[in-house]
């Protein structure tokens, strides 16, 4: 599809005759007095659940046809794109040119619109923050159909406001990130753990050493996990390539779980692409649900070519059978828990719901969002802590007592009470009083009335709340 748009539909130089037109959509909305969506269908977007505001013949849908890589700009190491870019599209762009974003998220799906409106981490975010904080700059389609450009110095408080901002304050119609030079390959290194205490030891160390390019963890059980650390190198020992990404080759983290047995910590060098995309194929852990004999050799050499099935189709062939299935007895949660928590957050989490493996990612809240949605944690007016773990949990939960409502609204509490945070794809049970308890809106309220967005766009909780998804 990829290629039907650079041949057929999208070409740079048109980029802004296309704002003009979104820009002209929303006037005649605006006109209306109609509440404004996008026209892009809710089974596109990485949520498991589609909004129901896209179901609303009231609403008015105002079709965005930006998936295009608009320029380099190699002096000022940034790349601008259009929101419909995904991330498969654009890293293979950048690579063949030598570069990589500064954060990388893992699916080959996800749209750069998508991880700024809402939420982008990888494990470089230890680094260089969530993708938010390698923006520069952001182009809107405000609620009046103005076109407004903003960045960490020219209208500061709507730059750090668009991000988790779910399309409530305006329509992002490009974005500039900032790039790296890439090398080939990437030094990984495995570090078995067969405590509680190593694995957390383990990576909050290297979570917080600057010099690892890239960091993270699988907790197999509550006892025992594998840390990786990775740094970009150009040099290998050709005897220890593992080219992990070849279709026939096991799922990452079925092959990373073969250090626990192992004992001993194993480095190895992964051509960069292959580890751009090392949980692709597996979905993470998401495909044994799926076809539980999917990592077994016969599978993988014969059908694995043919994998993984994108999300969208998961959700547009999905039964109503499957997704009561899927919303009674599943699980996909991604916390953002502070790292001084994170014991006290796999151990609530093991209570709760038992499902492994988790994820483990850290990630920095960097100065340049504190004026956002999410803060660092702070005590007596001092910052005591930016290093936030994204504790990832998806799958089928062991607990006897698992209801789906009560079980994540507790977790959702203790996420509050730690001063952590959700990421919004995933199903949320707060109310709109405990929304605002974990999410800072004061710069957003004061901006949706400044700009007109209040009459135009719903608010982010009727966006991702459960009850305003189905």
């Amino acid at each position: 599809s990829d290629w039907y748009f650079f041949l057929f539909v999208n070409l740079p130089p048109r980029h802004d005759e296309r704002v003009a037109h979104i820009s002209a959509q929303v006037r005649e909305a605006a006109a209306l007095k109609k509440k404004m969506c996008t026209a892009r269908p809710g089974w596109h977007s990485m949520s498991l659940r589609e909004g129901l505001y896209k179901k609303d013949s009231k609403v008015a849908k105002i079709e965005i046809p930006l998936r295009d890589v608009l320029e380099l700009d190699e002096e000022n190491l940034t790349v601008r794109v259009e929101p419909l870019v995904t991330m498969g599209q654009l890293s293979r762009y950048l690579l063949r040119k030598g570069y990589c974003l500064q954060v990388t998220p893992e699916l080959d799906d996800l749209t750069a619109g998508g991880l700024v409106n809402g939420f982008g981490v990888e494990t470089s975010s230890h680094k260089y923050g969530l993708i938010q904080h390698s923006c520069t700059r952001f182009e809107v389609v405000l609620a009046n159909g103005d076109v407004v450009t903003c960045t960490e110095k020219d209208s500061p408080d709507l730059f750090a406001a668009i991000p988790w901002s779910h399309g409530t304050l305006g329509f992002l119609v490009s974005v500039d990130f900032k790039i790296i030079r890439c090398k080939s390959f990437v030094k990984m290194t495995y570090i078995p753990c067969h405590t509680q205490e190593q694995y957390l030891d383990a990576f909050e160390q290297e979570s917080r050493d600057l010099t690892n390019d890239f960091v993270e963890g699988i907790v197999y059980t509550k006892e025992e996990g594998v840390i990786m650390k990775a740094t970009l190198v150009d040099e290998v020992n050709k005897k220890q390539v593992n080219r992990i990404g070849y279709f026939w080759k096991p799922w990452f983290y079925k092959y990373v779980q073969t250090f626990l047995s192992r004992g001993e910590t194993v480095t190895e060098y992964v051509p960069l692409t292959h580890y751009f995309h090392r949980h692709t194929r597996p979905l993470f852990w998401e495909m044994e649900e799926i076809i539980p004999f999917g990592d077994a050799l016969w599978f993988r050499c014969l059908f694995g070519w043919l994998g993984p099935p994108h999300v969208k189709l998961l959700k547009k062939t999905q039964t109503e059978t499957i997704r009561r299935l899927y919303e009674e007895h599943h699980v996909i949660q991604d916390m953002l828990i502070p790292m001084g928590a994170l014991k006290d957050a796999i151990n609530t989490f093991h209570d709760e719901i038992e499902v492994y493996p988790l994820w483990l990612c850290p990630m920095a809240l960097l100065p340049s969002g504190d004026s956002g949605f999410m803060k660092p944690v702070v005590q007596d007016g001092q910052v005591v802590e930016r290093m936030f773990v994204d504790l990832g949990a998806y799958g089928v939960p062991m607990v006897s007592n698992f209801e789906a409502r009560d079980t994540l609204r507790r977790l959702e509490s203790f996420v509050r009470k730690v001063k952590g945070y959700q990421a919004l794809y995933a199903d949320c049970f707060m109310d709109r009083d405990e929304f605002r308890e974990m999410f800072d809106h004061t710069a957003y309220d004061t901006l949706r009335s400044r700009y007109g967005a209040v009459d135009a766009f719903p608010e982010i909780y009727d966006k991702i709340s459960r009850a305003a998804r189905r």
